[in-house]
């Protein structure tokens, strides 16, 4: 898994990377919120472990830039906590976190937190393909909509998107169909 590390204090940042390689992740590393936030944006972490106090951007606020996002992959999120943070785990959870680690993190805790991570991330990955995928006839092409009705493919896409047709007729279909009906017309009308 790919796993960014946010810390801006520097021992505790190199033992949580140096923990997270040897478990086998390639890790990012950042050393304040905004770093971790542009990092995010352009490297899509699987997994953020953020620390709660950051300056430029702390844990919580990171975690929302995190969810507030559209169309990207899932991301999930541990918030580092000290021993006296456990009161602001609500706060956390409704920033976006998904689990908590105390400091100083355990290399046997960070595994097991990470492996819920991966099935997480393996999970949402599975659900947005299936979500992706679209129940089509075979035969006349027409989508089954959520509400039970059959569409066309035009129809169906152009109300859920920007998207926009312009039609034409492949050389396969012109040679398998388009011309086997002007032949006939031809021998039809003795042309």
């Amino acid at each position: 898994m790919n796993v960014l590390v946010a810390e801006d204090d520097g021992l505790t940042r190199a033992v949580i990377a140096m923990q997270l390689r040897k478990l086998g992740h390639t890790v990012l590393e950042a050393e304040d919120g905004a770093v971790a936030w542009s990092m995010v944006q352009k490297l899509q972490p699987q997994i953020v472990i953020t620390d709660w106090m950051m300056p430029n951007m702390n844990g919580p606020q990171l975690c929302r830039n995190i969810r507030g996002q559209q169309g990207t992959a899932y991301t999930y999120l541990i918030i580092l906590t000290a021993l006296d943070r456990k009161a602001g785990y609500l706060e956390g959870m409704e920033a976006g976190a998904d689990d908590f680690v105390t400091k100083p993190a355990e290399a046997g805790e960070l595994q097991v937190r990470l492996r819920v991570g991966e099935r997480i991330v393996r999970l949402q990955t599975e659900v947005r393909q299936l979500e992706g995928l679209l129940p089509i006839c075979e035969r006349c092409k027409k989508i089954h909509a959520a509400d039970g009705r059959w569409q066309q493919v035009e129809q169906y896409i152009s109300q859920r998107s920007e998207a926009q047709f312009s039609h034409g007729i492949c050389p396969k279909c012109y040679q398998s169909v388009v011309l086997p009906q002007i032949e006939a017309l031809r021998r039809k009308h003795g042309g």
